[in-house]
């Protein structure tokens, strides 16, 4: 999910949970049940939501937020992304190595050559673990694992980040795809007997 430069991502509201507007939230915290305790979050509109409680559920929680009173309020809200100002988040919150994800948003993107595949763009994770959203120079966006295999090397300073480009699954741009770089089809089989004894 993107992110703006003051904005963090908290939690990620999932599918309603009964009928009285409780929801399944992923949240992003280090303890899933303190999400209250950051305050109002608010969604990319500008919307604030005041969480009135939460309790674990399996790897996610379900959380009751102030003026969700249906399973059709709730219902509404899924797939929204709940972000906190990141001037509200205690100082020394993160640990040596650590960052928020909105740090990336804006980096280069180059490999050990220094070849640049373009810009972060967004991050999301669609339940598989976290990808980046890189829009190249030319052509459109493409998404690449963010896993240390993929992105062994982040540089805040210089304001870019390393990808190796095979585990990234990046083509070099520099290579261009002549007419024989076409995958060709499998030759289909004949239709045989194989199993069956001969006679």
């Amino acid at each position: 999910m993107a992110q703006s430069d003051d904005l963090i991502v908290l939690a990620e509201i999932g599918a309603p949970h009964g009928v009285r507007g409780e929801l399944r939230a992923k949240v992003h915290t280090e303890d899933p049940l303190a999400i209250g305790d950051y305050g109002p979050l608010v969604d990319r509109d500008g919307r604030a939501f005041t969480v009135l409680s939460v309790r674990p559920a399996k790897n996610v929680v379900v959380m009751r937020l102030e003026g969700i009173d249906s399973r059709e309020a709730a219902e509404a809200l899924k797939g929204v992304a709940l972000h906190v100002p990141r001037s509200r988040l205690p100082d020394g919150l993160l640990e040596e190595e650590e960052f928020f994800q909105s740090d990336l948003i804006g980096l280069s993107v180059r490999d050990a050559e220094g070849m640049v595949y373009g810009t972060v763009t967004a991050m999301h994770n669609f339940g598989a673990g976290d990808i980046l959203e890189i829009k190249p120079p030319k052509g459109p966006a493409v998404m690449i694992p963010f896993s240390e295999a993929a992105v062994p090397d982040i540089d805040f300073d210089g304001g870019f980040l390393t990808i190796d480009k095979t585990a990234a699954g990046l083509d070099d741009p520099r290579e261009k795809k002549g007419p024989g770089s076409r995958r060709r089809r499998p030759e289909k089989k004949a239709a045989g007997k194989a199993g069956r004894d001969a006679p």
